[in-house]
């Protein structure tokens, strides 16, 4: 971000900051240095550590947890400056597709891939269903899990969840694949959708969202990607990826009944598979956020994503918004700044409630001309309509050879000023997971 404003931004920020005050408890960073890099986590005895995702306790930016694969949990009792990690465990079975969420009543959860015989692909039972486990002490125990979304000899898989900061309730989509990788036609994908109203304990019934089939080849063509996210009185949106579109559905019941048929609100060309030199596989899929702060973009709706229309040499984010719970939009915007042929892939957003502020995390190579990469992170405080990009990242990273996996996702989160992104780096033949120790505002008690 840059340090010089104009008299009219720091207006702005400061009515922007006057109308979302809200009380929040602070950790004390004397002697952080704006942006430093933590190592999280660089264990690569059972598997090379990818696919991060974080959260922050939303009453307490002192605990911060993330995973990352395959069966990794990262605790924090710091907000994030030192960390400690250990393996989860489940009886369904740990597999990857971590994903990380905190609620606004203490909880965390941890969401992941099943594989209930422990025997990974080899097993007929890997991917039968969705597991979530919930931690009421800040991430130091976890329940065993409870498996959604069994529908054998389908395959679940690509889950993200969300957490209602007004009901409690929890909602959580996924990929249903008739046969994963299956080339055959009849073989289809849909985007599945469960809920629960009792902290992850039960789930309800779960129902399909989408109408639009894709084929089950985990590429373009798949309907994958599906994000869901919580708004207000019982609204729930969802968007995911396939054809070259992004689609999106909505619910103003709690998920209950949906639109009859998903709306297309934004062309991805190229589709969701980003071919990038040096990376065997990227994707571009969307994330949906929307603003609950109370503040002037409260209600705002937004759904990001990467592609490549302007050519496979240059990947670049996008975002729209909708302020009518998704039946208009706004045009495309690009968040990333550059006007070059580089690559800006695996993006994540995040908004900080107690601002509205927007957060963009994402790999970045504009500042070099072979395979190096740098972390950016994109900031907006117009409800998207501009953004402020810089490196967060103290020192480029090669990329890593296209026989190891560098994952799927990284992942952000914010809460109360205090901003963490989460993402892999590769440095001498290893994986590592690294997070950046951002402070938006002044440690107080109140703001």
């Amino acid at each position: 971000m840059s340090s010089k404003y104009n008299i009219f931004s720091i207006l702005f920020l400061l009515f922007f900051g006057l109308c979302s005050c809200k009380s929040a408890k602070s950790v004390n960073y004397k002697n952080v240095e704006q942006n430093e890099n933590v190592l999280i986590f660089n264990d690569q005895t059972v598997y090379n550590p990818c696919e991060p995702s974080i959260a922050i306790d939303k009453n307490n930016p002192s605990i911060v947890v993330a995973g990352s694969v395959l069966d990794n949990v990262h605790r924090s009792t710091d907000g994030g400056k030192t960390w400690s990690s250990y393996r989860l465990t489940s009886s369904h079975g740990v597999y990857g597709d971590p994903v990380l969420s905190s609620d606004n009543f203490g909880s965390f959860y941890y969401c992941h891939l099943a594989d209930p015989e422990g025997k990974g692909w080899a097993s007929k039972r890997l991917l039968e269903s969705i597991v979530v486990h919930r931690s009421d002490d800040g991430g130091k125990t976890w329940n065993n899990g409870v498996a959604i979304g069994a529908n054998h000899p389908k395959d679940q898989d690509k889950e993200w969840l969300s957490a209602d900061p007004y009901s409690g309730r929890l909602y959580i989509s996924w990929t249903e694949f008739d046969v994963y990788n299956s080339p055959k036609e009849k073989d289809e994908t849909r985007i599945r959708f469960s809920s629960s109203r009792d902290k992850g304990e039960t789930w309800t019934e779960p129902i399909t969202i989408s109408t639009i089939p894709g084929n089950c080849l985990d590429d373009d063509n798949t309907v994958e990607g599906a994000t869901p996210v919580a708004g207000k009185d019982g609204r729930v949106f969802v968007a995911w990826a396939g054809h070259e579109n992004i689609y999106f559905n909505r619910s103003m019941d709690y998920g209950k009944s949906w639109l009859k048929k998903e709306k297309i609100i934004a062309r991805q060309p190229g589709g969701w598979v980003l071919p990038i030199e040096g990376i065997k596989r990227v994707n571009g899929m969307p994330v949906t956020q929307v603003d609950q702060s109370g503040g002037i973009f409260d209600g705002r709706l937004y759904v990001m994503w990467a592609d490549q229309r302007d050519g496979k040499a240059d990947t670049d984010i996008f975002i729209k918004y909708s302020d009518d719970d998704g039946e208009t939009w706004s045009n495309d915007i690009q968040v990333n700044n550059d006007e070059n042929e580089r690559q800006q892939f695996f993006p994540w957003i995040a908004i900080d409630q107690s601002s509205g502020y927007l957060y963009v995390v994402y790999y970045n190579r504009n500042n070099h001309s072979d395979y190096k990469i740098d972390v950016s992170l994109a900031r907006s405080y117009d409800g998207g309509k501009s953004w402020q990009e810089e490196v967060i990242s103290e020192k480029p990273f090669n990329t890593p050879p296209e026989f190891i996996f560098f994952g799927d996702y990284n992942n952000i989160s914010a809460v109360d000023g205090h901003i963490r992104p989460i993402w892999t780096r590769y440095d001498n033949g290893k994986l590592s997971i690294w997070t950046a120790l951002i402070l938006e505002q002044h440690t107080s008690s109140s703001h």
